[in-house]
């Protein structure tokens, strides 16, 4: 990031919290594989202009879920907003939804291999077709937004035998690893992975967002700080930060 931008950054974060949050508190934010990277890349921000420090709990999987339903400690959750609406009906979390990123679906190849062409519809589905493999997750909201692609574009039945649905890891390190030719996941995702290269986005007219929100859990003790925290992950001083992890903010 340019000096220009982190500084920009840094004064725009004075301007949007509370001119009273001296006292420092301790937050735990409950973050999934899908948006972990956005909220890490948004933490140090919060942390050097307020004092207070942000633990951003990486949860795989369904252990996300289950801290929020067990009650475990923690302050705040980014989930889909879907999601979050359902725990806010609960009672689980408290106030409104703040919906701040949202990430695309990207494709990956292995390190140093050729990258296909994907800038078109067309070209994206001659680079599927005559892949040797290709790889997506099976649950997750990039999963479900490749496989319904692959549907609309007539190729589901096509590419099957060469198909591997993917759980529990990124997706780019079964590419990495050589299980597969092409991989296609949440760009922020892509990006981390060693061993892969990010061959860029799918084409406009294909691709699909997932979206992510943020809430304060009703167990949190620190409530004050936990909604200066909501209230910085939506402003658009972290905008910048947000595209600095391959997401992006949500639009107007």
């Amino acid at each position: 990031m340019r000096t220009s931008d982190v500084a920009a950054v840094a004064l725009g974060v004075m301007s949007v919290l509370s001119p009273d949050a001296a006292g420092a508190a301790e937050l735990t934010v409950l973050a999934g594989m899908g948006v972990v990277s956005g909220v890490r890349d948004v933490a140090p921000a919060f942390e050097r202009a307020t004092g207070h420090k942000v633990i951003v709990s990486f949860e795989a999987g369904p252990s996300l879920m289950q801290k929020v339903t067990s009650n475990a400690p923690a302050d705040l959750v980014t989930h889909y907003p879907e999601i979050i609406d359902d725990l806010i009906k609960q009672g689980r979390v408290v106030g409104s939804r703040v919906d701040f990123a949202r990430a695309g679906v990207g494709v990956a190849v292995k390190a140093g291999a050729p990258k296909p062409d994907i800038s078109t519809p067309e070209a994206f589905k001659r680079a599927m077709l005559a892949a040797k493999s290709i790889a997506y997750a099976r649950t997750g909201a990039s999963g479900i937004i490749t496989a319904k692609l692959m549907e609309r574009l007539g190729l589901a039945e096509q590419l099957k035998d060469k198909t591997k649905l993917v759980d529990g890891v990124p997706v780019a390190e079964v590419v990495a690893k050589g299980e597969a030719e092409i991989g296609m996941q949440q760009i922020n995702v892509i990006l981390p992975v060693v061993g892969a290269d990010y061959v860029g986005p799918l084409p406009a007219e294909l691709q699909g967002y997932v979206d992510f929100a943020v809430g304060v859990l009703a167990i949190s003790k620190e409530r004050d700080a936990a909604r200066e925290l909501v209230k910085f992950m939506s402003s658009p001083e972290a905008a910048v930060l947000i595209r600095k992890s391959g997401m992006e903010p949500p639009p107007p």
